[in-house]
């Protein structure tokens, strides 16, 4: 039986770059957001670090998100959501510890990136907690 991701969010969505630098400032400009160099486990190139889903550009090479945009999922079970990507029939292109590049069942690219989450706030209606379903 394949498992369900749970708590899936857009994470962030990543544009490759002829020419980064004027790619920031279209981005910059259109929607008003800084996108300044990432931290080290980031990867290489600029990212929005406010605001929900990040932007981030890097320069094209010749990867598979290279081509086109590529939107991140946020999971918080890196390795269980890559052993469900292939469970489900698609495949892992470029694994990682903090984010992997995938590929879905008919082989459109996408991402996923491990989100650090804090404690779940406690529900106040009835005085009942939630489990964590993972």
């Amino acid at each position: 039986m394949v498992r369900r991701v749970s708590r899936s969010s857009l994470s962030l969505i990543e544009f490759p770059a002829d020419d980064p630098e004027r790619a920031r400032r279209f981005w910059r400009e259109l929607l008003g957001v800084e996108l300044q160099t990432r931290a080290a486990g980031e990867g290489a190139g600029w990212q929005t670090h406010a605001g929900s889903p990040a932007l981030g550009v890097h320069e094209r090479g010749r990867g598979p998100g290279d081509s086109a945009a590529l939107p991140y999922f946020g999971v918080d079970d890196l390795a269980g959501a890559l052993e469900t990507v292939v469970g489900l029939g698609g495949s892992v292109i470029h694994p990682g510890e903090q984010w992997a590049i995938c590929r879905d069942s008919e082989g459109s690219p996408f991402g996923l990136a491990l989100e650090l989450r804090g404690p779940e706030p406690r529900s106040e209606g009835r005085g009942v907690q939630q489990a964590d379903g993972g």
